[in-house]
């Protein structure tokens, strides 16, 4: 799959190894870990077959946006960038067809 990023400082930190660490310490594997799986994966359907992962539409002011687990709060969150975004008839996002995404943040939004 194709990842933009929001910003070049959030793309810093987020591939280069020792601004990764800095930012996230003992997280920093596992942030790695996500951006390297959504890279391999062709669409992001493929996210589905990684239970850890756990990639999951969001909900309420967040609806549009996905996101996977990094820790048990920790979130690393993204959009597709296809225009329009694939749409199942009941609203859903249609995953196997979204090849391109834009991670916009990390964080604990619980």
């Amino acid at each position: 799959m194709k990842i933009k990023y929001s910003s070049n400082k959030l793309e810093k930190q987020l591939t280069t190894p020792k601004e990764l660490s800095k930012k996230f310490g003992t997280m920093a594997k596992k942030v790695a870990q996500r951006i390297s799986e959504l890279k391999a994966a062709e669409t992001l359907e493929d996210m589905r077959s990684l239970p850890a992962a756990n990639c999951h539409e969001l909900k309420g002011n967040k609806k549009g946006k996905l996101a996977v687990d990094i820790s048990a709060n920790y979130r690393l969150i993204f959009e597709p960038c296809q225009n329009p975004i694939p749409q199942k008839e009941d609203g859903g996002m249609e995953w196997i067809l979204i090849t391109e995404i834009e991670i916009i943040t990390t964080e604990d939004y619980h």
